[in-house]
């Protein structure tokens, strides 16, 4: 958009910028240019998806993702490890929940308390605290009794 605000591209700007996707009003342009043109501009803001965004889109089944969806979690992931870790250990724990692999819990539990982001690994640590009522009231029944104490 810096290179677009000569005054002769001024009256193509608003309907290239729309076409790529911009949703803001004509007055929002005008005023982003003059700042430009003034050097007072302050820097646009990637489009960032919402946390309860990324959220879903990390809670639903990879395949169940439109491919702009895909694209869009790839990108959050590229940018910030936490949230590739974090994709990666929910990925797991709802893959082990949804095909009562209980025997994989304990690992996870181990992974995600030695290398997760923060709420993470207190979601792990509150399963091992608890892990007799988890493996009791949750389709993840399969922990052998003798490795419930490690």
């Amino acid at each position: 958009m810096r290179r677009s605000w000569n005054p002769a591209r001024r009256h193509r700007l608003f309907h290239e910028i729309h076409e790529r996707g911009y949703r803001g009003s004509r007055q929002a342009v005008r005023k982003h240019l003059a700042a430009l043109r003034a050097g007072t501009a302050e820097p646009i803001r990637a489009d960032i998806p919402s946390p309860r965004k990324i959220t879903s889109w990390i809670m639903r089944p990879r395949e169940t993702l439109t491919e702009s969806q895909d694209q869009r979690l790839l990108q959050v992931r590229l940018a910030c490890p936490d949230i590739t870790r974090a994709c990666d250990l929910a990925r797991a724990f709802a893959d082990l929940v949804r095909h009562r692999r209980g025997y994989l819990l304990l690992e996870w539990i181990r992974q995600a308390e030695h290398d997760a982001p923060k709420p993470v690994q207190g979601f792990a640590s509150f399963l091992r605290q608890d892990l007799d009522a988890v493996t009791l009231a949750s389709p993840c029944r399969g922990v052998p009794a003798s490795s419930r104490d490690t």
